[in-house]
């Protein structure tokens, strides 16, 4: 699978939609102490109604594709080369060590960049030549336990997001995504990505965490207004 970064403008990508139902509830209003009168209702409770269908296809629709199959390129997987972790503490483990182990791991090139020799090189995150930014430390699966998170910079504008957990004591990805970020935050479980899109907008992303298949998955995609003018 090329690793190249994409062209200006970003990958096209289909957004789920969430439904939400609201019920209204009745409330109640009690008066106080005694001779303040009788408990008083705030009115007949609404009737609940359930979601009208509009329209349907006569034939379902074939799937298309298995679910969250944008994962299934080594996502998770156990890295190589590293020692085990019996304690699933994450942190026991170098994280440049662990970015250079992931590399052993690939079958192709990062990019065109050279950042895979760049990486190869690298003493210390951090430092101008090397691309390995510094980790990142949460939890991002709800275990109590915190996970790595690594940006690996590639050109001017491309950025490779890793995530990495400790499962059964063996440092494994989670997450394998490549992206051209205005920015990247940590909020609660979730990673949150905004790249620039056109005409006063970015592309927001939200990535979770997904018990079914073990990883972290894009759950949100949207556009919203340029925190930039």
């Amino acid at each position: 699978m090329s690793r190249t970064p994409p062209a200006p403008g970003g990958r096209a990508r289909t957004a789920l939609p969430v439904l939400a139902l609201t019920m209204a509830s009745a409330v109640f209003l009690v008066s106080g102490c005694s001779g303040a009168g009788e408990p008083k209702s705030a009115g007949p409770t609404p009737a609940a109604s359930a979601p009208q269908q509009m329209w349907a296809p006569r034939k379902p629709p074939p799937p298309l594709g298995e679910p969250n199959s944008e994962l299934t390129d080594g996502v998770p997987s156990p890295v190589r080369g590293l020692p085990r972790v019996p304690s699933g503490d994450i942190h026991q483990v170098s994280a440049l060590a662990v970015a250079k182990a992931r590399l052993t791991t690939m079958t192709s090139p990062l990019d065109e960049e050279g950042t895979d020799e760049k990486i190869k090189n690298c003493k210390a995150v951090g430092q101008k030549s090397c691309p390995v930014q510094p980790p990142r430390y949460r939890d991002l699966n709800g275990d109590g336990k915190d996970e790595l998170l690594l940006g690996i910079a590639s050109g001017p504008y491309f950025l490779f997001l890793w995530a990495f957990t400790v499962k059964d004591g063996q440092v494994t990805l989670i997450m394998d995504e490549g992206e051209r970020p205005r920015s990247v935050e940590l909020s609660g479980h979730d990673v949150i990505v905004r790249e620039p899109a056109d005409r006063g907008y970015d592309i927001r992303r939200v990535y979770s965490w997904d018990k079914r298949e073990q990883a972290m998955s894009e759950r949100t995609f949207e556009y919203v207004e340029s925190s930039r003018k």
